[in-house]
């Protein structure tokens, strides 16, 4: 039931295997618990293992991952959301969490890029709701992210041997600064937005798995949107294009979400870089380059 793959994910390597060996007691609990049974193939990505399991009442999914502040996120994201426009969270208990069944393999990758940045930007939308007082206070800001990265960007940038113009960078820097104000009206931000991670489902067209809750302008992960959809952008005046169909989509002020872009996408490559990664540095030189 515990796919080979998963087992050779990095992580484990690092945070070593006592929660993966439990994994098999932990399914089987989980459907005695909930009355399940195991009715597919395990799928996962690099953190997390998602069991098809079924039910008297319908079809569902285990999503089991390890112990954690993140696992402890996601479960407050989903239930502030409780299904707006994100998978709806039936029940967790210990590691497990029992969603909705959507179907695997049908991302927004699966569907042209024009229609996949509408989607996006009007799915940014809709989830821009404003929480409850005292609901989200203790999320994470998105003013309060911007400025917890200039404080280290300069120092990587020089460490990295200076991967781009230093006049980006003090750009970036500018617009960091006008970005960590939060003088913008708070709203629910998913500070995990793309393509892989929104869904073809039953209940609604589409639905995002694995959000993050933030607090501040939903733009925040606009860069994002674009740079994980790049390759099939050949040119700057295509790039504009999406940016364009994005913004409209999530009714955001253009210049404000140009800004976004621009801060985003030189955190990301610096951080990108500092990571050992190759592709997603040389997509954010593209992006950078066209705004």
């Amino acid at each position: 039931m515990i796919p080979p793959s998963f087992r050779k994910m990095p992580r484990w390597s690092r945070d070593g295997t006592a929660w993966l060996d439990e994994l098999p007691e932990l399914i089987r609990s989980s459907c005695e618990r909930w009355r399940l049974t195991v009715s597919g193939t395990a799928v996962h990505g690099s953190n997390a293992l998602v069991v098809p399991v079924t039910r008297a009442d319908g079809d569902f999914v285990l999503r089991l991952t390890p112990p954690g502040p993140d696992a402890v996120a996601q479960v407050a994201a989903l239930r502030f959301w409780n299904g707006r426009g994100t998978v709806h969270l039936v029940d967790t208990h210990r590691d497990a969490m029992l969603l909705e069944r959507l179907t695997p393999g049908t991302s927004l990758h699966t569907v042209p890029t024009d229609e996949a940045m509408h989607i996006l930007g009007s799915t940014m939308r809709r989830l821009a709701i404003p929480a409850p007082p005292g609901v989200i206070t203790d999320v994470p800001s998105t003013a309060a992210a911007v400025a917890r990265r200039m404080a280290t960007m300069e120092q990587e940038w020089r460490h990295l041997g200076r991967p781009f113009p230093e006049s980006r960078l003090r750009e970036a820097l500018e617009i960091g600064a006008r970005l960590s104000q939060g003088a913008r009206p708070e709203l629910a931000v998913n500070g995990d937005l793309h393509s892989a991670q929104v869904l073809r489902a039953t209940r609604e067209d589409w639905l995002v798995v694995d959000p993050v809750l933030m607090r501040g302008e939903i733009d925040y992960d606009l860069a994002r949107t674009l740079w994980t959809r790049l390759d099939e952008m050949p040119s700057p005046a295509r790039i504009v294009r999406h940016f364009d169909i994005v913004v409209t989509a999530a009714e955001t002020d253009r210049d404000r979400s140009r800004d976004w872009v621009v801060f985003r996408t030189a955190d990301f490559w610096l951080w990108g870089l500092t990571a050992g990664l190759t592709d997603d540095p040389q997509r954010c030189a593209r992006l950078l380059a066209t705004f």
